[in-house]
């Protein structure tokens, strides 16, 4: 594939509507492109998820998206209780909000169309993923969460997404976890 200089100036950050249908995707992943290509207006229909698309202006090609929903940080997540409360301990919950479960939104899928790959754009989601419930967030939100395909980790980890149980074994996926009071501390 033909790799394309992004001019980011013409480039705009949207949230995709049911009716939006993209025509032309492949960031190497067969999933991930069936999901954009033809699930995501499904998902966003059933209230399951919303998608977002990172477009060129000028020719209105989608170069990345992401699909985002609700989630929570829970005590199922953890190897045992103990080690949910040094959790909570470390990421400074107060006492009198000793929760169950923390608010947060699970990154169900990002994907870059390999056109553009290399030019920092998954970073520039995660970022704007970061603001938009720093900055426009509607409900609490604690925690950015994601189940990483293992050859992403390495991505997620340099974007500050850390493990949620050092435990977690499934072949696949390894569930991580951003903490937003990261941007504000």
């Amino acid at each position: 594939m033909v790799q394309t200089r992004v001019d980011r100036e013409h480039l705009s950050f949207i949230r995709l509507k049911p009716s939006y249908s993209v025509e032309n995707f492949s960031c190497g992943d067969d999933d991930l492109d069936d999901f954009i290509l033809h699930r995501a207006s499904t998902f966003q229909k059933h209230l399951l998820s919303v998608s977002y698309a990172y477009v060129d202006g000028d020719s209105g090609k989608v170069l990345a998206y992401c699909s985002l929903a609700n989630d929570k940080v829970a005590i199922t997540d953890f190897k045992d209780k103990a080690e949910f409360n040094r959790f909570r301990k470390k990421r400074g919950f107060p006492n009198e909000k000793r929760l169950k479960s923390y608010p947060a939104v699970k990154l169900c899928r990002l994907g870059v169309d390999e056109s553009v790959k290399g030019q920092q754009i998954g970073t520039i989601i995660i970022d704007y993923i970061k603001w938009m419930y720093m900055n426009n967030n509607r409900a609490g939100c604690r925690f950015l969460t994601v189940d990483a395909y293992l050859d992403a980790v390495p991505f997620y980890e340099k974007n500050g997404f850390r493990f949620m149980n050092a435990e977690d074994n499934d072949p696949h996926t390894r569930l991580m976890y951003y903490d937003l009071m990261d941007i504000v501390a």
